[in-house]
């Protein structure tokens, strides 16, 4: 990887993240990002969410207080980030949320280089709000997409986490680069598969992360309930608390929670210990308009144990998962389809196996964060290099 540049007075080139949204210790941000770019030789400082200043992995925390409220966080909260990000007098500054956008532009004004880390396609996100009334959605979702299409060109650089997003604003900005969240091929390998063959891993199929009624947990379920009396599947959950709005009383109830094991939010460590001792993995989004083009990290987490995946049958999911023979895709709203694909997957362990390998294959040659490290070091060397 390319070796960070020094700047004019001869010392590191001094990069600053900010967020008003996400922790300070978020994995994208700090655990990949910025945790790269120190290892690189950048001095490295994360303005946002914290209990209190630190460092850690000797990349800077300065926190801020974050407000709960939406229009009090949207104000207050982003006044804070941008003091503190001002004080650092950084070389680089680089955001991760929409709402930073007007101080990015304040920065950009004072002369210094700004990256826009674009995590999703708000137009798309906004249309699935459901605190939003469906009314409201396409007009804030329509402001949404013309501030972005109006401030992005004006930014030194953006970066996205998906394809469909570079898509989307390189006309814009000619110098976007597309980093994704591919998980670190060290941790996730930490446990070898030879520890875990897989005639003595559990019958079980595993969900991690976000839990909610987009992401089927009800579907999910309902599926379990389904499966046959003689086979001894789970289903292990690693997330949040099952929310209000996927009625969780009705779920503890339901006949298919007898044979789920809520284990709630584990570390990177246990949740990979975990997904070693699974016979598949489970990422069943709903065709949500911010879900059908996402690649969420959980599916590479799911191929690099050497896990099939039963996956929502969106197009790009097809290409990824289908036709490299890595999983099965089902229509995430059909609890019998789930079953039956959990079934197939829990009953033929060679066919299941072999999808497996293939994308444990996959997480090795390319779908892990060493190549998108490169380019996110590529795109901090040419920035640095040139005219802000």
């Amino acid at each position: 990887m390319t070796a960070a540049p020094q700047n004019g007075n001869g010392n590191p080139v001094r990069v600053v993240h900010m967020t008003s949204v996400h922790s300070a210790l978020d994995g994208r941000i700090f655990r990949k990002e910025c945790r790269s770019l120190q290892r690189a030789g950048y001095e490295v400082t994360i303005v946002g969410p914290h209990r209190e200043d630190t460092v850690a992995d000797h990349v800077r925390i300065r926190s801020v207080k974050q407000d709960q409220r939406r229009l009090a966080r949207m104000t207050r909260t982003v006044w804070r980030v941008y003091n503190e990000a001002r004080k650092q007098n950084a070389d680089v500054y680089h955001f991760h949320d929409p709402e930073l956008i007007p101080i990015g532009l304040l920065l950009r004004a004072k002369g210094k280089r700004v990256i826009y880390d674009i995590h999703e396609d708000m137009p798309k996100d906004i249309m699935s709000k459901h605190y939003l009334p469906m009314w409201s959605r396409r007009m804030v979702a329509w402001m949404a997409e013309r501030i972005e299409n109006t401030t992005c060109g004006q930014f030194s650089a953006l970066v996205a986490v998906t394809p469909s997003i570079a898509n989307r604003f390189l006309p814009m900005n000619e110098n976007t680069v597309i980093v994704q969240n591919y998980p670190f091929l060290e941790e996730l390998l930490a446990e070898s598969r030879a520890q875990f063959p897989w005639e003595s891993r559990r019958h079980s199929i595993a969900y991690v992360g976000g839990i909610t009624a987009q992401r089927a947990i009800r579907e999910m379920v309902h599926s379990m309930a389904l499966l046959p009396e003689s086979l001894p599947a789970t289903l292990e959950l690693a997330g949040n608390e099952i929310p209000e709005d996927a009625r969780p009383q009705e779920l503890y109830r339901h006949t298919g929670w007898k044979r789920v094991r809520h284990h709630g939010i584990l570390d990177q460590f246990a949740t990979f210990r975990l997904l070693h001792n699974m016979r598949g993995g489970l990422v069943l989004f709903h065709p949500e308009p911010n879900h059908c083009e996402a690649m969420p990290q959980k599916i590479f987490e799911y191929m690099g144990a050497g896990l099939p995946i039963i996956g929502s049958d969106f197009p790009l999911w097809r290409r990824l998962l289908g036709d490299t023979g890595c999983g099965i895709l089902v229509d995430p709203k059909d609890p019998a389809a789930i079953a039956r694909a959990i079934e197939y997957i829990l009953t033929h362990p060679k066919e299941a196996e072999q999808m497996g390998r293939r994308g444990h294959a996959l997480v090795l040659e390319q779908y892990n964060w060493s190549s998108q490290a490169e380019k996110l070091l590529n795109l901090y060397s040419g920035l640095t290099k040139c005219a802000v």
